[in-house]
């Protein structure tokens, strides 16, 4: 039997008041995104990642999600954090409801997952996996100082998170101009400690933690 088609799988519900005012940020900024020149993405990429590999600094642990353009890029932090002994988990998202997760082990062992986005192509681990990790990158287009994120819409993250270590350090990255002031929020969305810009790191002390 082959797999389900993932766009036809239960997505997470958004509430009827915050859906419509999300949907419209969601679309302002991925057209943002997809409007940027390569070299000014390339730029920010660029400038961004030192600061990616000092927030891992010490974490021997580390759960990441595999960018696609334009989203900021990961593939170089994932790159670098692998050459440096550090264990990283990826998302697995092909054919799948609930969270699952796999082993990076280079660029080699990686396939073309759901919407095109990479994920390790060996027997997938279940959503419990992310236990293991002190340091998770989640997925974001907006971000405000006090940590809390407006996702990309599936509600992945917010079930996945779940069943992380309590105590595991949570973070995204965003370009400069995604770091607003306030995002529209349903209960069920969990903030991160910490935020990545091209040019500043902030820990979100209000949200849920200094981090």
């Amino acid at each position: 039997m082959s797999a389900p088609d993932p766009e036809t799988l239960p997505r997470a519900s958004e509430s009827d008041v915050a859906r419509p005012s999300k949907d419209a940020l969601r679309a302002t900024v991925r057209l943002a995104r997809a409007h940027t020149p390569d070299a000014e993405r390339a730029a920010r990429d660029a400038a961004r990642l030192p600061r990616l590999l000092d927030a891992c600094s010490g974490h021997a642990t580390v759960a990441c999600y595999a960018s696609i353009a334009p989203e900021p890029d990961t593939t170089a932090l994932i790159t670098a954090l692998s050459d440096a002994g550090v264990r990283v988990l990826l998302p697995v998202l092909q054919g799948r409801r609930e969270p699952a997760w796999g082993w990076y082990s280079g660029p080699d062992a990686l396939r073309s997952g759901w919407r095109g986005i990479p994920e390790p192509a060996g027997t997938a681990l279940g959503a419990e996996a992310l236990a293991a990790c002190s340091f998770v990158w989640v997925s974001a287009l907006q971000a405000t100082p006090t940590g809390h994120r407006l996702g990309t819409g599936g509600g992945w993250y917010d079930r996945a998170l779940l069943h992380a270590d309590p105590a595991a350090l949570r973070g995204a990255l965003v370009n400069e101009d995604e770091l607003v002031d306030s995002v529209p929020l349903d209960p069920w969305d969990l903030p991160v400690d910490l935020i990545v810009t091209p040019t500043r790191t902030l820990r979100a002390g209000g949200a849920r933690r200094a981090g």
